[in-house]
């Protein structure tokens, strides 16, 4: 068993901290507005009629990821997973796809309704992968009811950003989630559910803010060929891997499990009928 600097029950206590003073940050803290220049973008370039080509295209990443879970969750070898999981895999794969498809209508018309769009599909991705980690340290139940508040309360921070333009609320759900997610990394797997590489997801994520926040300095250190924006995207894709490799492996097991119970009850029924 791995060495471990926390224990179930206390991370648990922690998430549950952890949510009320975000709750109480978000209801009195003071109002962040969106910086002005945000939908100023580094890459400009169109391709065609195709504006800001390389921020919309490097939403296929997203797209890949999700079509590759569906597939993945459509296989029989899912199918004997427990329904938590797959519920959860599929509100992380359904994320992605919207994501796909906010983010890239986002870029093609910068704009705050596009934004939100873009960021409604990003909750999804966040509840999915929160109640994903929670699935694969704590307990199923507890799994499901986090990931359902976390959509509610993204949700309801995008809607607070919208129409008040506090985007305080929005900030503390996703650095949040990320948060529990970096402490969940620090719990053993729990035996029998999904061994997701927690650590992975949080590179690839850190990876990705970086480069977000690097947009324009990665733009001109690459002469102009690609900015951090859309690096940031595929970066940002790539932390599915993880949770694909971790399901397609889950399966697997499950199956050849069910397979080896099948075989034993055959053989005790062979044994019996002779």
């Amino acid at each position: 068993m791995p060495s471990t600097l926390i224990s179930p029950a206390a991370a648990l206590r922690a998430l549950y901290w952890g949510a009320a003073l975000l709750l109480l940050a978000a209801l009195i803290g003071p109002a962040v507005p969106q910086p002005q220049d945000f939908h100023a973008f580094a890459d400009q370039r169109a391709w065609g009629p195709l504006p800001h080509a390389l921020d919309v295209l490097s939403n296929l990443g997203f797209a890949w990821a999700a079509v590759t879970g569906a597939r993945l969750l459509l296989d029989r070898r899912s199918q004997a997973l427990a329904p938590a999981l797959r519920w959860l895999a599929a509100l992380f794969f359904t994320g992605l796809a919207c994501s796909a498809i906010g983010s890239s209508v986002y870029h093609w018309a910068p704009h705050d309704a596009t934004l939100a769009g873009d960021r409604l599909g990003m909750s999804m991705a966040f509840a999915g992968m929160l109640g994903l980690a929670l699935q694969s340290r704590i307990a199923d139940r507890v799994a499901v009811r986090a990931a359902v508040a976390m959509l509610v309360a993204a949700v309801a921070s995008v809607l607070v950003w919208l129409h008040g333009g506090n985007l305080l609320p929005w900030a503390l759900v996703q650095g949040g989630g990320m948060l529990a997610v970096l402490g969940l990394a620090c719990v053993a797997p729990r035996h029998g559910a999904l061994a997701l590489r927690l650590g992975m997801v949080i590179a690839w994520y850190g990876a990705a803010k970086l480069l977000e926040w690097g947009d324009a300095a990665v733009f001109e250190a690459t002469g102009g060929l690609v900015s951090g924006h859309s690096l940031k995207h595929v970066v940002a894709a790539a932390a599915a891997l993880p949770v694909i490799t971790a399901l397609r492996a889950a399966g697997t097991a499950r199956m050849a499990s069910t397979g080896t119970m099948c075989a034993d009850a055959c053989g005790h029924g062979g044994a019996t009928n002779r």
